[in-house]
């Protein structure tokens, strides 16, 4: 089993920064790609962000910019580094992994913006 923690969300204003951290642990045997997405209330979950072993990275055209997802293949950890963040950037954060032909959730973490 794969267990993913995730950390770093909370309440910031327009234009501040946060990071959120996700570290996965248990019965790895390799990671693919890692990434995040978000879903605000009433939206469906879109992908935010994706980083594979080999460091390629995608983002939503939404984020390019101001987002930044990096990886720590050794500590199976990944990154986003929100920069500049607006209201609508208000959602649950979710960590994603890719590993072993399954992928795994972890638990959200919530990130608020507003004045």
């Amino acid at each position: 089993q794969v267990q993913l923690v995730e950390s770093g969300g909370g309440s910031v204003q327009p234009g501040g920064s946060l990071r959120l951290s996700c570290a996965a642990s248990g019965s790895i045997f390799s990671i693919n790609a890692m990434g995040w997405y978000r879903q605000a209330p009433g939206k469906r979950r879109e992908l935010v962000a994706a980083i594979t072993s080999g460091g390629i990275r995608n983002y939503a055209d939404s984020v390019k910019g101001r987002f930044t997802i990096s990886r720590d293949n050794i500590n199976n950890t990944v990154y986003l580094q929100m920069n500049t963040l607006k209201p609508e950037d208000t959602a649950v954060y979710y960590c994603r992994t890719w590993t072993g032909g399954y992928a795994y959730w972890g638990q959200g973490t919530k990130v608020t913006v507003s004045s």
